[in-house]
């Protein structure tokens, strides 16, 4: 049944409806049929209601052509639908091979469902990841959640993931978000989202290694350690002071050592070998190498590449408690390395994701970070080495501009602060104010697709998580009586007093009720 006819003025881009259906909603995607091309797809941007010169309501939509379907290729009318042209609401079909939609979710990612539609939206993995990608969003509008979401999909296909995590959000993909084990509302949410979306929970912990350089706040993590071998130039980029050319040159001294005799050294040892040095200038460089060394991550057994980077596993780096100049090294170091280890094809491909990117890869006048110049070197030329980083930020308007545009696909959540909305705004090829506005309006859970692996931007319904969000397992809403049936992980936190019981495995469970001594114990006895 038809919702109106093409109204007014009509472009090849632009038109307007009279609609017959108040019921019509904004970005509903609508076909009409072309005189020379056969049935094209559109999608409202607008509608709006008026009064006649007889006083009786109208309602006017106003819709953008997406194109029609000419052999493998989706082109634009080059002449306008006719005006009095019947409007209907497109059919799946026909919306997902406009859009250039994955019609499987095999080898895919499964994001959620179109807007306002009820079509699984499964975008190419190498198409998204390739180019590198970037998820931003304000404070609060899901862009944790949607992250989670698309590593749960790369982990489905086996795809190597690193992943820097600031605050030891995403150690929550080893648990399962199974409806089972949470209370009252929180229990049919997840249970009506695991229906609508047709995905059931599961935990990925035989998928994930964590790695945190402070296993004081992170217990269950291993202990990370980097390799201290260093160019000149590495070992200045990453010192916490500007040296001077002498300081310099005493340094180069003390690497020369070593590497002319293909030595193995650690930091403890460059400093050894720079107090042999008789000018005042050893000190500054004494003093820089010292902060390296209490830093901690290269002290121990340290964590190679090989072992970071594996087919179908993911390793996530912990650090939440660790001092955020310390968190720039580690990063400016790893991926370092890292980028090293795959020009050489000793790792196999990967993706590389950095939560709070903002404060790795800082645009100019928002402060320096030693993690900068490398990313911005992995930006411009890790794709072709196989080498995609993903960018996640609150604050776009914070991020390297440089860094930001290499991304050819970027997911945005909503957005409202200016200076975030211009910043990727000039980050996209073609960005209209019809995109700004779409951003802004975005509602918690919605998220706007840009890029390479869409032919045009499209709004979907982030689906429901497999894993449990980090704020369920912090916030108590998981039962603590529920004990997984192959393992269960207890975890005190520094600033709890309670136990957090973690379900990895996806079997049934079995409940163990707890004692009151094992409820007030962690009050009493501080863990080992």
């Amino acid at each position: 049944m038809a919702i109106g006819v093409v109204y007014g003025e009509v472009k090849p881009l632009m038109f307007n409806i009279l609609l017959s259906n108040p019921q019509v909603e904004k970005g509903s995607f609508v076909k009409v049929e072309h005189e020379v091309y056969g049935w094209g797809l559109a999608r409202i941007e607008a509608i709006t209601r008026h009064l006649d010169k007889n006083e009786n309501e109208i309602i006017l939509a106003n819709a953008r052509t997406i194109g029609y379907k000419s052999g493998r290729n989706i082109l634009v009318p080059k002449t306008p639908f006719k005006p009095g042209e019947k409007v209907y609401i497109a059919n799946n079909e026909l919306i997902v091979d406009i859009l250039g939609l994955k019609k499987k979710r095999a080898g895919n990612i499964y994001i959620g469902l179109l807007e306002g539609h009820d079509i699984p939206v499964f975008l190419d993995v190498n198409k998204t990841i390739n180019k590198h990608l970037s998820v931003l969003a304000k404070t609060g509008a899901g862009k944790s959640y949607t992250v989670s979401v698309i590593l749960e999909e790369l982990l489905e296909n086996d795809i190597p993931i690193v992943v820097i995590d600031p605050h030891g959000e995403y150690s929550s993909l080893k648990y399962a978000n199974d409806p089972d084990n949470l209370e009252g509302r929180d229990a049919e949410r997840v249970n009506e989202g695991m229906e609508r979306y047709g995905v059931l929970p599961k935990s990925y912990a035989d998928k994930i290694i964590e790695y945190s350089p402070n296993v004081i706040v992170n217990p269950w993590a291993e202990k990370l350690a980097l390799r201290p071998d260093f160019t000149l130039e590495e070992l200045i980029e990453i010192m916490p002071m500007r040296l001077s050319d002498n300081q310099q040159s005493i340094l180069h001294d003390a690497l020369h050592f070593f590497k002319s005799r293909a030595q193995g050294y650690t930091i403890r040892d460059l400093i050894a070998r720079v107090e042999l040095d008789h000018s005042n200038a050893k000190w500054k460089v004494i003093n820089g190498l010292e902060t390296l060394r209490d830093s901690g991550i290269f002290e121990g057994d340290t964590i190679f590449e090989e072992k970071l980077v594996r087919p179908g596993m993911t390793s996530i780096i912990n650090l939440k408690g660790t001092d955020p100049k310390i968190q720039q090294l580690i990063v400016a170091k790893l991926a370092r390395n890292l980028f090293e280890a795959r020009k050489l094809n000793r790792i196999p491909k990967f993706f590389f994701l950095i939560e709070e990117a903002h404060n790795f890869c800082p645009e100019r006048g928002f402060g320096s970070a030693l993690s900068s110049n490398i990313l911005r070197t992995i930006a411009g030329e890790g794709r072709k080495f196989g080498f995609r980083i993903g960018i996640v930020s609150q604050r776009p308007a914070r991020v390297d501009k440089n860094v930001l545009s290499q991304c050819n696909t970027q997911i945005i959540l909503k957005v409202t602060n200016p200076n975030d909305l211009r910043a990727i705004g000039n980050s996209i090829e073609g960005f209209t104010s019809g995109l700004e506005e779409d951003i802004r309006q975005l509602t918690i859970g919605r998220a706007l697709v840009v890029g390479e692996c869409v032919e045009q931007p499209i709004v979907v319904d982030v689906r429901v998580r497999k894993t449990m969000p980090i704020d369920m397992i912090k916030g108590g809403m998981v039962r603590e009586s529920e004990v997984g049936k192959e393992e269960v992980a207890e975890e005190t936190e520094m600033d709890e007093t309670r136990e957090v019981i973690r379900v990895t495995g996806e079997e049934k469970v079995k409940k163990k009720k707890k004692g009151l001594w094992d409820k007030i114990k962690p009050m009493f006895i501080e863990e080992e």
